[in-house]
């Protein structure tokens, strides 16, 4: 596209703000609350709870109702909250657009809000400036853009005349002019946002729920129609059977697991705030503990997010570089990888002599148009201005002593010629305190190392290209340094004839914890996956470094044809925003929860559509942590296995409920179900099967949500993406379980019945009891104090059971008898054996452990016992 230089004027400028609209980013329409509530109410447990609650009503169980309502009231409200904070994603992608911006209009430069710009308008850009919209560079002047929050590369990008930049990125360095292409909805950060306005699917735990909600809504109206017309048959009134069948109808369904589900979402995000993990909707909590795929973003993710420079190489000498950031804490040693040219000139054992390096870090230092800006308060970084490669330099520099404002004071630049991306290089030509001159160049090594730009004898630079080329294929960024004097400041600049300094390798360093985290996610049975932005030989180098692949396993670059199609691979390079999504719903597609982290504007489409997304706090964009279900607040992909942990702590609380609450509410039902065979027309009547399920599920079902870790939980694949809730031997566990429980209460009534005891009041206490003891056998770790608040729910669940039998008007609302002293006590020994089913099930019937997928170099771990959920 081409613009005059007086670029529109202000008539057009109206009109095609008028015909195009303002360069601001698609917003959905807000949705209201009624629907948000609407939706959360059409879930199928909600559903068969609002049934429940209008069948306990008509019971008169007020009690119990109101316990139903609250439940249903508190998860909607939490599931409208989470609705309205996970939407705010889009709205923060308008913090991206730069509030102004400087266009030429009508002959004149104008300041301008960006919401204004059009397409056609000649942008202005220099150095700092945020691009306001899609454009086409006109002129350019060393224009230098980092394109990392948008694309994934780790370093900032040339933009020659006729380049394309895009809104929301950033000039660190350069001047230049651009016509505007696109703008809103048509520009880079507009297709991301429509990107990101596509519905978030169900996570695996709301998919579980929705199954058990609608299995246990079948099943218990079945059985309770079964009761009714067991009754009937043997002529029991119409309206007890109604009322009865209603009773077991609420009792077969565990009301409290809504509110279990809550509490250990709940824990689980306090206990991951206490890891520096944010949880900013709760249904992640669980998502992560059945994480089959760690997809990970390369910068910023797995790397530090900034470069820094870690080998230096001279033709006399090689050494490593330490330390972090651009910060100067560091040292320049040997680790003994010397040039084996000067091994028998420098002992191995011998110091080395950082004087060598000078020469080549001053010329770094004099060759830079960057700086680094010291820490605004204490406990903050080192940042850069300007180009981060510079900055890496000058980094480097100071570890040495060498001061950027001291080195070019004394050797002022005179003249230069910018980097360009058809020379590769930059030179500048400074005074020397002698009143000579001193031209210095940097670039490219291939644009540096032959002749005539290199005076150097051919050997040597052979020596240095092939230094060169190791350091690239490590994942190293390299620079070549030459230099050479002059008599005087010339007219024009001329690049040849130079003597090498060496050579500074320069990479975007991966995070120490990093490989930790990787290696963690393998012994848990989740494959890490790497997807960026980034070249394919950056990839290789950091996803070998931290065992994300092994050397020589294939890295796939996105721009190839088919690319996408290889589902085996483990690096994804040079991927788009839409490609990410790509990768992202084929592996979703086969069955796998995957979570993915990032931090740039590109990742949030990705971050959104996963299973699960974690964004980076400190150095993750708005937009990223708008997105995202998790933010890390440290930075720290170890963190992400903390959290790992607790998701499978919570999914494996809500089975554990899951098995208390269905035993005991399988258990009442047979009880309904066998005693007119044994001969009890009607074993509980419609108030005590209320008052036993609002006792045992309601505080001590709530409190097993907070059971801690079973031992070892990391030591197990995840469980099988498909697996249903209930499965893993966990319907089979609730009918043993169940069976005991009903052997226990229908043998106590049988032998009250023929002993001539109040068989009724027995049954009805042997039933809550029991099932109490289900409750503390349940537990993660017992005969310890862990998890008090179970205890205690217990205790009190007893106590009121108690209450039941003695308290007159408990006994008149439950139609009980008081139990003489023996016959308490024998019912309440006889209730140990609930808490003796829950830990022999344990045992004896182990749920079967995932299998864990193979991989070539490292032979399964042998299957073990497990008595974990």
């Amino acid at each position: 596209m081409t613009a005059s230089s007086s670029g529109l004027s202000s008539a057009e400028a109206v009109a095609r703000l008028g015909r195009d609209g303002a360069n601001l980013l698609p917003r959905q329409p807000p949705v209201p609350v009624w629907r948000r509530v609407a939706t959360q109410l059409r879930d199928p447990l909600i559903v068969v709870l609002l049934i429940a609650a209008i069948l306990t009503v008509t019971t008169g169980d007020w009690a119990d109702a109101i316990v139903i309502m609250l439940v249903i009231v508190v998860n909607t409200t939490v599931g409208v909250v989470q609705e309205i904070r996970a939407d705010r994603a889009i709205t923060a992608l308008s913090r991206l657009a730069a509030p102004e911006a400087r266009v030429i209009r009508d002959g004149r430069q104008q300041q301008i809000p960006a919401g204004d710009v059009v397409v056609g308008d000649l942008l202005v850009l220099a150095e700092g400036d945020v691009v306001p919209a899609d454009a086409e560079t006109v002129e350019s002047a060393a224009l230098l853009v980092d394109e990392s929050a948008l694309t994934g590369e780790s370093v900032p990008i040339d933009k020659r005349e006729r380049a394309s930049v895009s809104s929301g990125t950033v000039v660190v360095r350069g001047r230049g002019q651009a016509v505007v292409t696109a703008t809103g909805a048509a520009s880079a950060s507009g297709r991301i946002a429509a990107l990101m306005a596509k519905r978030t699917p169900l996570t695996p735990l709301q998919r579980r729920l929705v199954g058990v909600g609608r299995m246990l809504a079948a099943v218990a109206v079945l059985l309770s129609a079964v009761v009714l017309a067991l009754g009937l048959v043997r002529g029991q009134p119409v309206e007890l059977m109604v009322v009865t069948a209603i009773s077991l109808v609420v009792a077969a369904v565990p009301e409290s697991l809504p509110a279990v589900v809550t509490l250990s979402l709940a824990l689980g995000a306090r206990r991951m705030a206490a890891r520096h993990a944010l949880v900013r909707k709760l249904p992640a909590v669980e998502t992560l503990g059945s994480v089959t795929t760690l997809a990970t973003d390369k910068t910023g993710t797995l790397t530090e997010g900034r470069m820094v420079a870690r080998r230096i190489w001279t033709p006399s000498a090689e050494a490593t570089i330490s330390g972090s950031g651009y910060g100067p804490e560091g040292a320049i040693g040997t680790d003994g990888a010397l040039d084996t040219a000067v091994q028998g000139a420098i002992g191995a054992d011998e110091p080395l002599d950082t004087a060598v390096f000078s020469d080549l870090l001053r010329a770094a230092v004099l060759c830079n148009d960057a700086r680094l800006a010291p820490p605004e308060e204490p406990g903050s970084e080192w940042t850069a201005l300007g180009d981060p490669t510079e900055a890496a330099l000058l980094a480097a520099a100071a570890k040495l002593g060498l001061d950027r404002e001291d080195v070019q004071a004394r050797f002022p630049r005179v003249t230069e010629l910018p980097f360009d991306s058809d020379r590769k290089r930059m030179s500048t030509v400074h005074l020397l305190p002698s009143g000579d001159a001193q031209l210095v160049c940097k670039g490219a090594p291939e644009a540096l190392l032959h002749p005539p730009v290199l005076a150097d004898d051919p050997a040597l630079a052979a020596r240095a290209a092939e230094r060169a080329d190791q350091f690239a294929r490590a994942g190293y960024r390299v620079l070549a340094v030459a230099q050479r004097d002059l008599a005087a400041v010339p007219e024009t600049v001329q690049e040849s004839g130079l003597s090498l300094l060496g050579l500074i390798a320069i990479l975007d360093p991966p995070r120490p914890a990093a490989a930790t985290a990787v290696a963690d996610c393998r012994r848990a049975g989740i494959r890490p996956l790497l997807i960026t932005g980034d070249h394919p030989g950056t990839a290789r180098a950091i996803a070998t470094d931290l065992g994300v692949i092994r050397p020589g396993d294939p890295v796939v670059d996105c721009r190839e044809p088919g690319a996408l199609g290889q589902d085996q691979a483990g690096v994804y390079a040079r991927a788009t925003p839409e490609q990410k999504l790509a990768i992202i719903q084929r592996l979703q597609d086969r069955g796998g929860v995957l979570a993915m982290t990032g931090d740039g504007v590109n990742d949030g489409p990705a971050l959104r559509r996963a299973d699960i997304g974690v964004a980076m706090g400190k150095r993750g964009t708005e937009v990223a942590r708008q997105a995202a279900d998790l933010v890390l607040a440290d930075d720290n992909l170890d963190t992400v296995v903390a959290a790992v942990e607790e998701g499978r702590r919570v999914y494996a609380n809500i089975r554990r409920f899951l098995v208390y609450g269905l035993s005991g509410g399988t258990a009442e039902i047979a009880v309904m179900l066998l005693g007119p065979f044994a001969g009890f027309p009607l074993p509980l009547l419609p108030a005590q099967i209320l008052w036993i399920n609002l006792l045992t599920h309601g505080l001590p079902g709530v409190a097993l949500g907070g059971e801690p870790t079973v031992p070892g939980a990391m030591a197990d694949p995840p469980r099988p993406p498909g697996q249903s809730i209930l499965g893993a031997g966990l319907w089979q566990r609730v009918i043993r379980i169940a069976v005991v429980l009903t052997a226990v209460t229908l043998g106590v009534t049988v032998w009250a019945a023929q002993t001539g005891r109040p068989w009724q009041s027995m049954a009805f206490f042997a039933l809550g009891a029991t099932q109490l003891g289900v409750a503390l056998g349940s537990r993660t770790r017992p005969g310890t104090l862990a998890n008090p608040m179970l205890l205690l729910a217990v205790a009190g669940a007893f106590l009121l059971q108690l209450a039941g039998l003695y308290v007159p008007p408990l006994r008149q609302l439950l139609g009980t008898q008081p139990l003489a002293s023996a016959d308490l006590l024998i019912v309440t020994g006889l209730s140990v054996l609930g808490y003796a089913a829950a830990r022999l099930d344990r045992i004896l019937h182990p749920p079967p452990r995932p299998s864990r997928p193979s991989r070539p170099s490292r032979p399964s771990r042998p299957s073990r016992p497990s008595t974990r959920f």
